[in-house]
């Protein structure tokens, strides 16, 4: 028994009615029929289903067979409202995409990530995201691991309070690796070269050091002006003695990697310290150390194509990157241990009675200085 055509939607008539048009012109032999096909964005094999079903059904026949069943793929209401009742109560502060990799790895549901994000923003759980501009043209990676590394500091409320930390890291270009990862309470010299002797002792020596125009790693006589390549810093002088060319980046932009990276580190990485209820610096960087950084590589490192050779050396026994990664301060003794450093000839009694208490009769050999008090952190020649 035939439907009224006022029994379908608008679309759906319209739909028909164009298809109907089609095929009664392939009818009377206007068109040809794979031109019908060609017009109605079918294939021929179909084309031939929908002729044979009009000439059957007539109209009917044109309409979606679909219409009033339901999906095979329908997703179990108690299974939506545990998806939303998840990111609601647990999970509230992660973007979509992390969620998903969630509810895969903590809870073996196996959903797309279009249907978990168009679920949540029907749901008003999170916002849609506006639309994306044209983005600049990306420079191409290194072609090799270790040819190019990035170290950078991120300056975050990383515990969601009003603590705000420095978290250092370095990555690879060619591959987006994480070699190193820790909070400290300032970027600075100090830190910034345990980093990098840390990302020495665990992959060897590399060729090039990308960074910011920082104090610790340029000097800069002009603000926001170009760096001055003759004045070293103590982080250059140490890179230098070693053969790493060191690059300044002279914008966000250009930094462009690291600073992604980034968004992704303040994305993810506050949730997942919440979520395993840690609280101090110390636990964080355990945690950094332990768990997050190998779980990090594993997702997002690799940059599209196979690590099967690297750059990376090894040190030599005569380039010693724990002597040379330190801060070096060159004093000259003079009479009466004093010292032609400023600052210093306030604490010479003092540094005198430390050293004799540390060295004993060492302490008067004409070579010492102020590089053996270990309080002064200095190392290097002596």
């Amino acid at each position: 028994m035939g439907t009224s055509v006022e029994s379908y939607p608008r679309a759906a008539v319209e739909r028909g009615m164009k298809v109907q048009e089609v095929i009664l012109r392939a009818m009377a032999k206007k068109i040809r029929w794979w031109q019908a096909a060609e017009i109605i964005g079918i294939s021929d094999r179909q084309m031939r289903r929908w002729r044979e079903r009009y000439e059957e059904h007539d109209y009917d026949g044109l309409s979606d067979r679909r219409r009033g069943r339901p999906s095979e793929k329908r997703v179990p209401l108690a299974q939506v409202e545990q998806v939303l009742g998840l990111y609601r109560e647990k999970y509230f502060h992660l973007n979509v995409r992390h969620f998903h990799e969630k509810l895969r790895q903590e809870h073996e549901i196996e959903l797309s990530y279009t249907w978990v994000k168009l679920a949540l923003q029907g749901a008003g759980l999170v916002a849609k995201a506006r639309q994306r501009g044209a983005h600049r043209r990306r420079r191409e990676r290194r072609p090799l691991p270790g040819m190019l590394l990035h170290i950078d500091g991120s300056r975050h409320q990383w515990f969601q309070d009003e603590r705000w930390y420095d978290l250092i890291v370095i990555l690879d270009d060619a591959t987006s690796e994480i070699y190193y990862a820790q909070w400290v309470e300032e970027e600075s010299t100090a830190t910034v070269m345990a980093a990098v002797r840390e990302g020495i002792e665990g992959k060897g020596l590399f060729c090039a050091l990308y960074s910011d125009r920082g104090s610790h790693f340029w000097h800069t006589p002009k603000a926001g002006g170009k760096v001055d390549p003759h004045r070293v810093t103590q982080l250059g002088r140490a890179l230098r003695d070693l053969g790493v060319q060191m690059i300044p980046a002279y914008s966000p932009q250009a930094r462009g990697r690291s600073e992604r990276s980034f968004g992704t580190w303040q994305g993810r990485l506050p949730q997942e310290l919440r979520l395993h209820g840690i609280h101090t610096i110390e636990g964080a960087n355990r945690f950094l150390r332990e768990h997050y950084v190998e779980q990090f590589n594993r997702r997002f490192s690799g940059g599209g194509r196979p690590a099967r050779h690297s750059l990376h050396r090894l040190p030599t026994p005569r380039s010693r990157p724990d002597l040379r990664l330190a801060v070096r301060a060159h004093r000259q003794p003079r009479q009466h241990r004093q010292f032609s450093e400023p600052g210093l000839a306030d604490r010479q009694g003092e540094l005198a009675r430390d050293a004799r208490r540390l060295y004993g009769h060492r302490a008067s050999a004409p070579g010492w200085h102020a590089e053996h008090d270990p309080r002064t952190k200095a190392a290097g020649t002596l």
